[in-house]
């Protein structure tokens, strides 16, 4: 084993093994199996509610809201808490918590309604709106993106605590096969249709088959969580932070939110030239992230929430085809986390992140083709155009696997190039890690708000986001070529994600 590696409170953080280190991160993929759920399933659910798909976007509006307030405050606090668990675990413990309690709330959202006065009439015969049971599954849906906010950050930097000699990108590469892993797990859930089968007493008069395959679902990754989380809790052996240094760190320093806000001045150099192509990277990713199932549902697949029958099943067809592509999706990303370090290594970070917008850019652009074609040039809403061949199916679910490796970047990259950035000052590992989400949060409120009224406005679905994604993917690798700082290619294995200072 390494010798021990210099802790950010001023004592020794032991070097740990690298399987050491996978486990202190499986909590990423405990999270991420629900929000691999989240993703998938949601968007489409909530529709079965009542709420308007030109609404849907606005929903998500949690999620940056979350990381606009939580996390980089989280990062900031984390930075300097005292506890005898160390600096990041008390808050993954805490967030793991909220997550599993939203997770419920959301699985028995048409349970709750029902009691609560929606309808007596059987879920195979009410198809109306459902008031009560979309009030608390938008509670459980915003409790759960907060709870995702108070984990994902505090994870992060523990990562970079930890990592030590094994440097950022192995580290990240780790976190990223976490992520993988939660992926396929969730995703696999979101495409499999038999969980009322197997489990049938979770099919009430309130909640018929795909409300039940939902509920399952999720039930089964509220036990993946917990024990995800007891994993990384015995493994990330984290070393105190000294009450004095944490004293000595706050001295002249303002608190709460406005230390985060202030901390922007003291940025590293380079570091607001990355925030500003990661928020045009996300802009160009976030429409795929919120509408993926609902577009093959729709466009791919002309299905509706709530049409006919005939409809509503095309709909949940084209649902679990879409989450089957994001599983597809999740092998790639999987496979090509252990590819971006010699990748970056060979190419440097800035070429590797400049050459993943370019294959978005390409790749959005082509999920517009496919609907437009899909839809024959019929004018009108979507819902109103011919069955889909199936080699326009075949070739969506192509886009969702070609799409795997940019993802694998988006998710890694950012975040080591921020950890080289921070560690060059000296840390502040958490305070970074937060305020580059702001970068990813601000892009994806952008939509959120704007993306269901524009999509209705043009009458075409999800397609006219689509097309603008590919627009901002372009202009995103355009800043890239001039504005991202030019790293040592070495750097990316030596340098060390040590913890803030």
């Amino acid at each position: 084993m390494a010798d021990d590696t210099e802790g950010s409170g001023g004592g020794k953080q032991p070097q740990i093994s690298l399987v050491g280190l996978f486990l202190a991160c499986m909590v990423a993929g405990g999270v991420q199996y629900g929000w691999a759920l989240q993703l998938s399933l949601l968007t489409p659910y909530v529709q079965t509610l009542g709420i308007p798909h030109a609404l849907t976007s606005v929903m998500w509006l949690c999620g940056p809201i979350a990381g606009l307030l939580v996390q980089p405050c989280v990062g900031l606090y984390s930075d300097k808490c005292t506890s005898k668990l160390g600096r990041r675990r008390p808050f993954i413990f805490t967030g793991c918590v909220i997550i599993c309690i939203s997770v419920i709330i959301i699985g028995f959202s048409s349970d709750i309604g029902y009691a609560l006065g929606d309808t007596k009439e059987d879920c195979t015969v009410y198809t109306g709106k459902r008031l009560h049971a979309a009030a608390f599954f938008v509670m459980g849906f915003w409790l759960l993106d907060f709870s995702n906010n108070t984990v994902q950050g505090p994870a992060r930097a523990l990562m970079a605590d930890l990592a030590g000699s094994h440097g950022p990108s192995a580290a990240n590469a780790i976190f990223v096969s976490w992520m993988a892993i939660g992926n396929i797990l969730g995703y696999s859930s979101g495409s499999t249709n038999n969980w009322h089968k197997w489990f049938p007493f979770l099919q009430t008069r309130a909640c018929c088959e795909a409300c039940a395959n939902l509920k399952a679902a999720f039930l089964v990754s509220v036990v993946f969580l917990g024990l995800s989380t007891v994993v990384t809790m015995i493994f990330a052996n984290e070393v105190p932070l000294d009450p004095v240094v944490a004293k000595q760190q706050s001295e002249g320093q303002a608190s709460g939110p406005l230390a985060v806000f202030k901390g922007l001045k003291n940025l590293p150099p380079g570091m607001p030239q990355v925030l500003i192509v990661t928020g045009l990277t996300w802009l160009s990713w976030f429409p795929f992230i919120l509408f993926d199932t609902d577009w093959m549902g729709r466009e791919m697949y002309h299905g509706r929430p709530d049409g006919s029958p005939t409809e509503v099943a095309n709909f949940q067809e084209g649902v679990r085809q879409g989450a089957f592509g994001l599983l597809l999706n999740s092998v790639v990303l999987g496979f090509s986390s252990f590819l971006i370090e010699p990748m970056c290594r060979k190419l440097t970070a800035k070429v590797v992140w400049v050459m993943s917008s370019f294959i978005v850019c390409i790749a959005m652009a082509m999920v517009t083709v496919l609907s437009s074609w899909s839809l024959g040039d019929i004018g009108g809403n979507v819902q109103d155009a011919a069955a889909v061949d199936k080699g326009l199916k075949s070739a969506a679910l192509a886009l969702f696997v070609a799409l795997g490796f940019p993802f694998a970047v988006l998710c890694s990259v950012p975040f080591a190039v921020t950890a080289q950035l921070a560690a060059s000052k000296g840390g502040g590992q958490g305070l970074c890690t937060g305020v580059l989400n702001i970068s990813i949060v601000v892009p994806q409120m952008i939509i959120a708000v704007g993306s269901g009224p524009w999509d209705e406005l043009f009458g075409k679905g999800n397609i006219p986001a689509f097309g603008v994604a590919s627009v901002f993917a372009f202009t995103s690798a355009v800043a890239g070529i001039f504005m991202l700082p030019k790293l040592s290619k070495t750097s990316f294995k030596s340098v060390s994600m040590g913890g803030g200072h």
